[in-house]
C-alpha cells in the first residue's frame, strides 16, 4: 500500500492512510437503525465510535485503496467489523425482504488490494479477501478499477514487493487516478 500511496502522491493527489486499528469499532448489533432513513446519504448508527469518522473519509474521497492482509482464507476480522458497519450505506426499511444500496457505481474509484503468505495465486483464486473488499467497495458505491493479490507476504518482517508487482501496482494507480 506504501507504493501506491507514493504513486498517487507523485501524481499530484492527496493521500492519507487509514488503519482501522486506530478507530475503534464497535461490532454491528443487526438493529437496522442505520437503514430506515431514505436517500443517498449513509444512514446514522447508534454506535457513537471511530465508524463515524471512518465514514465521513469515506464520503470526502475521491478514490479508495482498499487493502487486507489475509488470515484464515479471508479478510481480517478487524476488516470484516468494518464491512459489517458499511451496513449505513444500504437502505432497508422494515417490511421490505432485503436491503438495497443507497448508491450504484458512480464517480468514486477504487483499488483492491489483498496479501497473504500463501502464493499470490492462491489468493486470487481460493480465498476470499478480494470478494470482500470488492463487496466493500461495491457498498460505498465505489467502481474497482483493479486488483491485486500479493503472495508470499509473511517471509520478512517487512517484506518488498517484487519488480513485476511494484509496476503492475504503479498501472493500477494510474487508474485510480
Amino acid at each position: 500500500v506504501a507504493l501506491a500511496l507514493q504513486t498517487a502522491s507523485e501524481a499530484g493527489a492527496t493521500t492519507e492512510v487509514v488503519f482501522l486499528r486506530d478507530y475503534p469499532i464497535e461490532f454491528c448489533r443487526n438493529c437496522r437503525e442505520c437503514t430506515q432513513a431514505p436517500g443517498e446519504a449513509p444512514g446514522h448508527c447508534i454506535h457513537q465510535d471511530g465508524m463515524r469518522g471512518l465514514i465521513a473519509k469515506i464520503e470526502a474521497a475521491d478514490g479508495l485503496i482498499l487493502a487486507s492482509p489475509t488470515n484464515f482464507s479471508s479478510a481480517t476480522a478487524l476488516y470484516k467489523r468494518f464491512m459489517e458497519r458499511l451496513i449505513v450505506y444500504a437502505y432497508w426499511p422494515w417490511g421490505t425482504p432485503a436491503p438495497r444500496l443507497r448508491r450504484r457505481h458512480g464517480r468514486k474509484k477504487a483499488l483492491l488490494i489483498a496479501s497473504s503468505a500463501a502464493p499470490g495465486i492462491l489468493g486470487r483464486f481460493m480465498f476470499t479477501t478480494l470478494k470482500q473488499l470488492k463487496m466493500s467497495a461495491a457498498t460505498v458505491g465505489a467502481k474497482p478499477v483493479g486488483s491485486m493479490s500479493i503472495g508470499f507476504m509473511a517471509k520478512d518482517a517487512h517484506p518488498g514487493l517484487p519488480d513485476r508487482a511494484q509496476a503492475r501496482l504503479r498501472k493500477l494507480v494510474a487508474r485510480l487516478l
